[in-house]
């Protein structure tokens, strides 16, 4: 017999310290105004003794308590984040620890803001292949790569991981995805460069270990690939979009390229502000909670992610 998957549950944590956007004119020139008219940010939150990992367990526990799930029951653990603690152990792997996850296999996956969207495929073949039970996690401190004297990236990003848990069903949830990169343009987005001080190597770089963006290119490219991606899976009863949580004018943008209903965009970037590979889960986590998606029900959701690599994709899947 075939098996699907389907997500049955979903999760969030974010850091209680919640830095605003008059707390950050403190800090560099910059003003609430010029943020939030630009971005639709307000807030952000931000970790004062946290790491990815931190959240990420945090996600993972809630999600073990909210299904009923017992650890030693999941097959995989797949985590998408840019800000692992370490470039190994992943961070897949210290959950898997935390949570004695013993049966589960874990490994990262490095997207970018496509993360969620990207592991969420993967986890997908895995249920269809044969898995029963996996966890799929979006999680960043992007503060730790964010250079604080930059107000042009500074104002942008939030800390915080969500997920969801990922079960094999008798009948097709995920009906179809599009997932895409071009890394002739990888340098649009940079960030966690690591230098090579090995004594036999000659060469020097300029690189920085902060996030760079060059905003225009992000941008245009938004607007151009990734609504041309949306357009290839969107159908006509879709019920909403959730895409990454970047900007609220690349969400107008696109909701009027696309002809679709700028309500069926749902958002959360105000309080959250973008994170990255976490905004997607961030996002179907809370309109879950609030009421407006409801699993078990049927509901179809177009979920996009985009971002460095340059990676983006869309998956169209019934709730």
């Amino acid at each position: 017999m075939n098996q699907f998957a389907k997500i049955t549950c979903t999760g969030r944590y974010v850091p209680e310290n919640v830095v605003s956007n008059q707390q950050l004119t403190t800090m560099m020139e910059t003003s609430d105004e010029w943020i939030s008219s630009r971005t639709g940010i307000r807030a952000r939150n931000i970790v004062t003794n946290e790491n990815t990992s931190d959240l990420c367990i945090k996600v993972a526990e809630q999600l073990l308590k909210k299904s009923g799930k017992k650890p030693e029951e999941l097959d995989f653990i797949l985590v998408a984040t840019m800000t692992p603690d370490y470039g190994t152990p992943s961070v897949a792997c210290l959950v898997q620890g935390s949570i004695a996850a013993q049966n589960a296999f874990a490994f990262d996956i490095s997207a970018a803001c496509s993360g969620f969207v990207y592991a969420l495929s993967m986890g997908e073949k895995l249920i269809r292949t044969g898995k029963r039970l996996g966890m799929i996690i979006g999680g960043e401190t992007l503060s730790k790569v964010i250079d604080w004297n930059d107000r042009t990236t500074a104002v942008l990003f939030g800390d915080g991981a969500a997920g969801v848990i990922l079960e094999a069903d008798t009948e097709e949830h995920f009906l179809s995805e599009k997932l895409q990169a071009d890394g002739k343009r990888a340098k649009s987005l940079t960030s966690g460069y690591l230098e090579n001080k090995s004594p036999f190597y000659t060469e020097s770089s300029e690189e920085s270990n902060y996030l760079k963006m060059t905003g225009r290119d992000i941008y245009d490219f938004s607007l151009k690939d990734v609504a041309s991606n949306i357009r290839e899976i969107v159908e006509e009863d879709v019920d909403y979009l959730l895409l990454h949580q970047a900007n609220k004018r690349i969400i107008e943008k696109i909701s009027r390229k696309l002809a679709i209903p700028r309500e069926k965009f749902l958002t959360n970037m105000e309080q959250n502000g973008n994170t990255s590979a976490a905004s997607i889960p961030l996002l179907l986590d809370e309109s879950v909670e609030a009421g407006v998606l409801k699993i078990g029900s049927g509901q179809k959701i177009v979920l996009t992610g985009y971002g460095g690599g340059l990676t983006w994709g869309s998956i169209l899947l019934t709730l």
